[in-house]
């Protein structure tokens, strides 16, 4: 008797011991009786009292498992009412902020002159920094909400949350459209800054692109347009994306990039009369001396960096779109 007696007692007091100090002695009045009439059960059937009282509590399971169903007690950090709702904000959180992150810190890491090793790694491990704060206080917010009664409307839904149908990859006249007129407007929008100049000081007009380029390296420009216009037609033609049109879209796009960032790096793409002319229209102190060359030279360099980064966006998701109009029209 010592050997059942020691461990019911034990199977109990495990149990109970995280309860409500008020419900303790009830469960515990429940358990034993169960438990006695459970093994008294098994001994009729001719097992032995200590075989019989190790098959019932084994049957019962962990006390732990037990004691939460007692209680009402959840065991699990987010529950059926939340889990898509965490699922879904906590995915569409990822995809966004760490970028934005990596995207800022590099930002502000180019602008303030440091090695490119420095703005690698800082860049990477601010964006890692913030994959762990979106993963850990989302969950911890849905945790909480998911064990308080104060936050049921979240819960809701209706048919407006109905999402709209994805696109399959689908490549319309519409698409086709957009795409030469976007490439037209900045074909002409090249000759007018060349010929008629966006930027007008003192009656000057000014080009905003480095008229050195002409004609031999802005050609080069012109001959990525010309492939982007036979690249939207082809596509037109094809009716959808495949995977030669993404891969082909991809080389457009770097190598629209590297055009650009190449001549940045060079300073060939802005004119750098432009700078210099508004500088001597804003006041002879700023356009005079070493200081003010300085200055602009630290000017140009802030809006090659913007220039660059704005550009390096641009592409990255124009490759990223078309790979996953890709993968939409191969599952379509």
């Amino acid at each position: 008797m010592t050997t059942t007696t020691t461990l019911t007692e034990r199977y109990i007091s495990a149990t109970i011991r995280s309860l409500r100090p008020d419900a303790q002695d009830d469960v515990r009045a429940e358990l034993e009786a169960s438990i006695a009439d459970a093994i008294e059960a098994r001994v009729d059937q001719g097992d032995a009292p200590e075989d019989a009282e190790r098959a019932v509590l084994t049957e019962l399971g962990d006390p732990g498992v037990l004691a939460a169903g007692y209680a009402d007690r959840p065991l699990y950090l987010i529950g059926p009412r939340f889990y898509l709702t965490w699922w879904r904000l906590l995915k569409l959180l990822l995809i966004i902020v760490p970028v934005c992150v990596l995207g800022a810190v590099a930002l502000g890491q180019t602008i303030s002159g440091a090695p490119v090793g420095e703005i690698i790694s800082s860049s990477i491990l601010a964006a890692g920094g913030a994959i762990l704060h979106i993963c850990f206080w989302t969950t911890l917010v849905f945790v909480i909400l998911d064990r308080s009664d104060s936050a049921t409307a979240i819960e809701k839904w209706d048919l407006d949350q109905l999402p709209e149908p994805a696109e399959k990859g689908a490549a319309g006249r519409s698409d086709l459209i957009a795409s030469l007129v976007f490439l037209g407007v900045a074909v002409g929008a090249l000759f007018w800054d060349r010929f008629r100049g966006f930027v007008i000081v003192d009656g000057t007009v000014v080009p905003v692109v480095d008229p050195q380029l002409w004609p031999w390296g802005i050609s080069v420009l012109f001959l990525l347009i010309a492939a982007e216009a036979v690249f939207a037609v082809v596509l037109f033609r094809t009716g959808r994306w495949t995977t030669g049109l993404a891969v082909a879209n991809t080389i457009l796009a770097l190598s629209f990039l590297l055009w650009v960032v190449v001549l940045l790096l060079t300073n060939q793409l802005v004119n750098p009369d432009v700078l210099a002319r508004i500088a001597a229209a804003g006041g002879e102190g700023f356009a005079a001396g070493q200081a003010a060359s300085a200055e602009e030279g630290g000017v140009l360099r802030i809006l090659a960096v913007l220039l660059g980064f704005g550009v390096a966006i641009g592409v990255g998701w124009d490759i990223v779109d078309g790979w996953i109009k890709t993968v939409r029209a191969r599952r379509a």
